[in-house]
């Protein structure tokens, strides 16, 4: 495989864990590759068959000319089920991935188990706050600029100062994000607008937050949960990635809500 044509580019995948356990899709944030889930591997292998893929414009990915939006990422993802052979999986999504998450339970739900969505929002109001970050990237033909903003927004103070390698790699990645792939996930999500769409999730979903995010704050999170029939919410103690801040609390939450445990 581990890489797939779905029409304008190739995505690069990696298939691991089990072959006849249940699938679990992974989907990581904006100016992540799929390394990010590197915490969770270990014990979600233990029980799923894991998927994990770096989105378009990122990684190993291809970069085709954007603007992207949710419905062309949603449908990268069925693309991706396809050639693997997944009829119906479970999905964890962290900020962007779990924006396409909700974008899949709507529009494709039929093909989903259980939803994990972590660390995300459904909406922008302030359009200014994604277009000024755009021109911001294309001035300096890099994200460099805003490395160490992000970063301090994706991990607290704390946890920077306890695990410096673990934060400069994630900022290294970002960093090495190609620029128009960025800039085009960007605009997907800057585009989206998830309020009314919430309602037609059917699937069992969780919705993670984390204490300390301010980049998807807690009370987006809750607005989540809140519009999605029968949802329930977890709360991590972290910024916005919270799967690589406290990896054992977002493991058991994940598995624990699955209906597996380590």
């Amino acid at each position: 495989m581990p890489l797939i044509d779905v029409g304008d580019c190739e995505l690069y995948v990696q298939v691991e864990g089990p072959e006849r356990a249940p699938f679990l899709i992974l989907s990581n944030s904006l100016g992540t590759t799929l390394e990010m889930w590197d915490p969770q591997v270990a014990a979600f292998t233990e029980h799923f068959r894991l998927v994990r893929f770096d989105r378009r414009g990122h990684g190993r990915s291809g970069v085709p000319k954007g603007p992207y939006s949710m419905e062309r990422l949603g449908r990268d993802v069925l693309a991706i089920m396809d050639a693997v052979g997944i009829r119906k999986a479970n999905w964890c999504g962290l900020s962007m991935g779990g924006m396409e998450g909700m974008w899949l339970s709507a529009y494709a739900g039929e093909h989903f188990n259980k939803l994990v969505l972590a660390n995300t929002s459904c909406h922008y109001a302030n359009k200014d706050f994604w277009n000024d970050r755009i021109k911001l990237i294309r001035a300096h033909g890099g994200l460099a600029p805003l490395a160490d903003r992000l970063t301090q927004a994706w991990f607290t103070r704390e946890f920077r100062a306890r695990e410096p390698a673990t934060a400069e790699r994630l900022r290294s990645g970002l960093i090495a994000t190609p620029v128009e792939g960025y800039i085009a996930c960007g605009e997907a999500v800057r585009d989206m607008d998830h309020r009314n769409i919430l309602a037609q999730i059917t699937a069992p979903t969780l919705v993670i937050v984390g204490r300390h995010d301010p980049a998807t704050t807690p009370e987006a999170g809750e607005f989540i949960r809140s519009e999605i029939p029968n949802a329930s919410l977890a709360m991590i103690d972290a910024a916005h990635i919270s799967n690589v801040e406290q990896p054992t609390q977002f493991t058991d939450a994940v598995l624990g809500f699955l209906g597996r445990t380590i």
